[in-house]
């Protein structure tokens, strides 16, 4: 029996027109850790085939990325969800710039094409502006979260809306808790 290796990988620009040129910090829960010690990106692309190959990518090519995955089904039609997971720290910026710089040889999106989203809000991918505005420490995102909460109680005693923090749990399990009396 004759068996042969296949060796099949991602040439210059074969992702062209497949990947949005933004990346969400911290918009989804870690898979892989606790969310004060890691940082989730994520990347929209075009078709689950092109997600599954910039997984590999990423897996394959840096030994920082602590997991890689496609998202089970579609954002929108057409559309899914590459997340990536680094650890939070102080290198994080950096890194997050080197991914977007080095997609270049397989999009053509330059650095400057890029926009990073944290919070809802627009930045360059800039090391510099990354780092005032990403938790790039565990104590620095546990902070952060233990702030929110004391502006959620003024937001609450003012009749305002609060916002969501991780590992508070939705309404639909506070009413559960509150009918089994715990």
């Amino acid at each position: 029996m004759n068996k042969q290796v296949i060796n099949e990988g991602l040439d210059y620009l074969d992702m062209k027109g497949q990947i949005e040129p933004t990346v969400s910090v911290d918009e989804y829960v870690a898979r892989s850790g606790k969310d004060s010690d890691v940082i989730t990106l994520a990347f929209i692309v075009h078709c689950e085939s092109a997600g599954n190959d910039l997984v590999n990518w990423f897996e394959r090519g840096y030994d920082w990325i602590l997991d890689a995955s496609v998202s089970e089904g579609e954002l929108t039609p057409g559309k899914y969800l590459v997340f990536t997971e680094i650890k939070r720290r102080t290198t994080a910026p950096e890194r997050i710039v080197k991914l977007v710089s080095d997609l270049e040889t397989l999009t053509g999106l330059t650095v400057e094409d890029w926009k990073v989203i944290v919070d809802d809000k627009e930045y360059a991918p800039d090391e510099n502006i990354l780092k005032k505005v990403i938790a790039i420490s565990p104590h620095e995102y546990r902070t952060e979260v233990e702030n929110e909460g004391e502006l959620n109680e003024m937001r609450k005693r003012a009749g305002l809306e609060t916002i969501k923090l991780y590992g508070e749990p939705d309404r639909d399990i506070k009413a559960y808790i509150a009918l089994a009396g715990l």
